[in-house]
């Protein structure tokens, strides 16, 4: 894509740039870029399956799309996006949003995408999880490539990564071990054999690593005997912060974000990837999403508001830039904030014409739009709409086009498919929203003859 004078770049100040740099310097900077030896900068988003999928899954892709495009507009190198599904991970908790609760609780420990789906749609409760992810991501077009973790161990494409680190296991719990609490340290192990018998994720101690025939001993809960497993193949998965060390050594991942309650995971995973001499990708830390209690967004517990909802009520690109701002700022996340951020959204869209080539790459507009935003011309604000259709105390939208019409005549509902849109979402919101929370005055004896005398008029 490569559209930038690289002699403007110290002008430009918004964030995906910037971290678009950091991954050009990784590569020996803009004058000596050298391209990766798998020919392609890849870069990656990551999502644990075990509830459905948030919005801050979807904000983690659409960040990283806007670093990704930042960079093919500086770098004439081929990128790729892939999105990784940790579904080969046990279920450690029944999340409180889904059906069939009890029939989950009888799988706790096995993996994601060994467990029937309480939705009965899918063969398991990990494929169900991600076909929501990949459709809400379709949604909004991304360019990504899915990838299962289940896949990927059961295929071999990591082994060799797993015999790098079964033959340096040491020097990993050398990493690990530090930071963990004294009774925790004397069971860890890198390794989290699938049992045979219980076909659980197990968390054991490991009684003896055996680098040369790829394996490893354990004792298994289900039977208490000495049991050998191989590290490969599939029949193990690694502790989460090795795991994720691992996925950048073995898949080559030169960039991932990720929530400040991954800080440490970050700092580990690392120094994982430096003990072994492989380097690990660019990040970048960002703030969580808050409901409107100030508490972290789950996806177990389902609190927040999810994409379909916020698509309820305004556009795909109003969702992109509420993500654009300040990644690195705590935000609150509900619905009273969705009104405000469609109206910055148009403002920016308006004014984004008069901005100087420049000052364009920092405008969120080219970061959502890339140069191919959509035009918006009228002064009609979406919270405008919102009291419009409050006013009417209807649901007809051509009985709120017609006063759209008497105000700026040059709107054309068939020419103005966004504008229509908005309306579209005006009436959502007044649907949900406003309407519920209506409470009418009752009509005191001497003001009926007013509402007499309004009647006769109007007759």
């Amino acid at each position: 894509m490569n559209i930038i004078d690289n002699k403007y770049l110290e002008d430009i100040k918004s964030w995906p740039y910037k971290e678009a740099l950091k991954v050009i310097d990784k590569f020996g900077g803009i004058k000596n870029f050298k391209n990766p030896t798998k020919e392609y900068v890849l870069f990656e988003t990551g999502y644990g399956p075990s509830g459905l999928p948030h919005i801050g899954t979807f904000g983690e892709v659409v960040r990283t799309t806007m670093v990704r495009k930042a960079f093919e507009s500086i770098i004439d190198c081929p990128t790729k996006l892939i999105t990784f599904s940790d579904d080969l991970d046990g279920l450690r908790k029944v999340p409180e949003n889904v059906p069939n609760r009890d029939m989950l609780e009888n799988f706790l420990g096995k993996p994601l995408t060994s467990i029937p789906d309480p939705f009965e749609k899918f063969e398991s409760f990990g494929h169900h999880n991600n076909a929501k992810l990949k459709s809400f991501l379709d949604k909004f077009n991304f360019d990504y490539d899915f990838v299962s973790s289940t896949d990927k161990y059961k295929k071999g494409d990591f082994d060799s990564i797993l015999i790098l680190i079964l033959e340096n296991h040491q020097k990993i719990l050398d990493v690990i071990l530090p930071t963990l609490r004294s009774e925790r340290q004397a069971t860890y192990s890198p390794f989290l054999p699938i049992s045979e018998k219980s076909g659980k994720v197990l968390q054991v101690k490991i009684d003896e690593y055996r680098p040369k025939l790829g394996t490893i001993i354990y004792q298994d809960p289900f039977d208490n005997k000495k049991t050998e497993t191989k590290v490969t193949g599939g029949n193990c998965k690694l502790q989460w912060k090795v795991d994720w060390a691992m996925r950048w050594m073995a898949l080559g991942v030169d960039y991932e974000m990720c929530g400040k309650d991954l800080n440490e995971s970050v700092e580990l995973g690392s120094k994982i990837c430096k003990v072994l001499g492989k380097k690990p990708p660019v990040n970048l830390i960002y703030e969580m999403f808050l409901d409107e209690k100030g508490e972290k967004i789950s996806k177990s517990v389902g609190n927040g508001i999810s994409v379909d909802q916020w698509l309820r009520y305004a556009s795909p690109e109003s969702l992109s830039l509420y993500m654009f701002q300040k990644p690195k700022s705590a935000k609150k996340l509900f619905f009273d904030i969705i009104p405000k951020t469609v109206d910055e959204y148009l403002n920016h869209l308006k004014s984004y014409p008069t901005l100087d080539n420049i000052k364009k790459f920092d405008s969120p507009i080219w970061h959502i739009h890339q140069g191919k935003e959509p035009q918006y011309k009228t002064e009609i604000t979406f919270n405008s709409l919102i009291n419009l259709v409050s006013i009417c105390n209807t649901k007809d939208k051509n009985i709120v086009w017609s006063f759209i019409k008497q105000y700026d005549p040059s709107l054309d509902k068939n020419l103005n498919k966004n504008f229509d849109a908005l309306i579209s979402y005006s009436l959502n919101y007044y649907t949900d929203f406003v309407e519920p929370n209506k409470q009418y005055l009752k009509i005191k004896e001497n003001e009926k003859i007013i509402f007499l005398d309004i009647l006769k008029v109007l007759e």
